[in-house]
């Protein structure tokens, strides 16, 4: 008999992601199989799966905490922005269309069969689904249609834990006034709450989730501190890029406006002697940075145009010529090269752009995008990589020649002539401890780098543990519904 629970969020970036991770480690460790599930997820950070799709980041790391491999039924629906009012559609793993948001409505009732699909197909996996939401139910002019929080609980008939995060300010508001915003048969499918990101002696809330509890009727599960070292997992949401002072090595990366698998960096913000900082926009890029990061983009043209807007060019070209070291991954990899073109307009209108010109490369998107874990070989060293290629481009070149990767048969990445210019298509690379030491070493610095694997197997643990101890699991799981189809 499977069971499944829903956490939703009485705001966005409240903790969810976060919240079922560690819930889901924790009933894990108690033996019970768990999948995690996201109806709808909108993020650029997307994980490869096992079947060849992909889903957001967060359920790639959800379903590690189960001790499972990720799965497009995991995740459905994924939503990856591309402009402002615009996005790709991916269904189960794949995508399907480019629309705008205000087109997004109408396809939702279509998806609904889909989702619900995806959501039976895995629980025969599995003693019980937990279930995350999508921003917040209180936004009730979205409910009709509604695929990611409500709607959907409705329809599978999951019950529902709502989140409040005290952190940012309101928290007994948001609790209540999602009560007050919701209609009668939404209201009944929550059964409990909690509250996430407390700073200090939770003691001190106390009178506050009675106020709570006296509002709504809905039973309190707990306080839960804040966790100081979430930043040692993966992060999803864009909000969570943070620069991570550290050690003497220096790494800057400029914050793109569609920046993309940015996981990329969380093994080099965990590394003690490196410092990862994130350039904003109207800041200059360091010049006696040791390594300018280029990350991926959703968007390349869009993002080159904003890189150049920002003077960031003119400071990659400095940062060169005084010897510095360079690296381009997916989308960056597409800017340093000598020419972007996009004749189909899978990004964006259709466009043609100068790249950077420090790789001789030129990239053309198509419609066929690559998507496959990898397993890879580092040439300089021999050190085995592993990873997952994501990207629509194919790049062609004289410093192809120069590949530094094997994988999958083939080589990939392109450097130039005095290897202090690279950039290549795997992204993940960094999480591989032998391969960040030597790849660092490059930059004339011997770093100790851990082991990034056991660390966010421990974190994991760790994150449990903090739940465990301050909400009651017990009642979190006796609250979740049979599934029924």
């Amino acid at each position: 008999m499977t069971k499944a629970i829903m956490i939703q969020g009485a705001g966005s970036n409240v903790g969810k992601s976060m919240l079922v991770a560690g819930l889901a480690r924790a009933a894990t460790r108690r033996g019970l199989r768990v999948a995690p599930f996201k109806p709808q997820n909108m993020s650029n950070n997307a994980a490869v799966t096992v079947d060849g799709g992909e889903i957001g980041r967060a359920q790639a790391l959800q379903a590690l905490a189960c001790g499972r491999d990720p799965v497009v039924d995991m995740n459905p629906v994924l939503l990856k922005p591309e402009t402002d009012i615009g996005a790709q559609v991916i269904l189960r793993g794949h995508r399907i269309a480019t629309v705008q948001a205000r087109d997004y409505g109408r396809m939702k009732a279509q998806l609904l069969p889909e989702v619900l699909d995806s959501f039976h197909r895995l629980a025969r996996t599995c003693d019980l689904v937990i279930v995350e939401g999508a921003g917040s139910p209180a936004e009730v002019n979205l409910r009709q249609g509604d695929i990611a929080n409500m709607g959907f609980a409705s329809a599978a008939r999951v019950p529902v834990v709502l989140i409040g995060d005290i952190d940012r300010g309101g928290v007994i508001a948001q609790m209540v006034g999602t009560h007050a915003v919701l209609d009668p048969a939404d209201l009944a499918l929550i059964k409990g709450f909690a509250i996430n990101k407390f700073r200090g002696d939770p003691a001190l809330f106390a009178a506050g989730m009675d106020v709570i509890t006296d509002h709504t009727g809905w039973q309190p599960l707990g306080i839960l501190p804040w966790f100081a070292d979430a930043w040692r997992l993966p992060a999803e949401d864009v909000m969570d890029i943070a620069s991570r002072p550290g050690g003497p090595l220096r790494i800057a990366v400029p914050r793109l406006n569609r920046i993309a698998n940015f996981d990329d960096l969380d093994p080099l913000s965990m590394t003690p002697d490196v410092s990862v900082e994130i350039v904003a926009e109207g800041r200059p890029l360091p010049l006696d940075a040791d390594l300018i990061l280029l990350p991926g983009s959703k968007s390349t043209i869009a993002d080159l145009a904003h890189f150049r807007a920002q003077g960031w060019d003119i400071d990659l070209a400095a940062h060169i010529r005084r010897g510095g070291h360079v690296l381009g991954l997916c989308g960056g990899y597409q800017m340093l090269g000598r020419q972007i073109a996009d004749p189909d307009g899978i990004e964006g209108p259709p466009a043609s752009a100068p790249g950077l010109g420090h790789l001789d490369v030129v990239t053309v998107m198509g419609q066929q995008k690559r998507l496959a874990q990898a397993q890879a070989t580092y040439l300089p060293t021999g050190d085995a990589v592993s990873g997952y290629e994501i990207h629509m481009g194919q790049t062609t070149g004289p410093d192809r020649a120069r590949a530094w990767l094997a994988l999958d048969g083939h080589t990939d990445g392109a450097q130039s002539a005095d290897g202090r210019v690279m950039g290549c298509y795997l992204h993940g690379l960094f999480a591989a401890d032998a391969f960040r030491a030597a790849y660092l070493s490059r930059l004339g610095q011997t770093i100790a780098t851990g082991d990034y694997g056991a660390t966010v197997q421990d974190t994991l643990d760790a994150l449990a543990d903090h739940i465990a101890a301050h909400l009651d699991v017990d009642r979190i799981l006796d609250l979740a519904a049979e599934v029924g189809r």
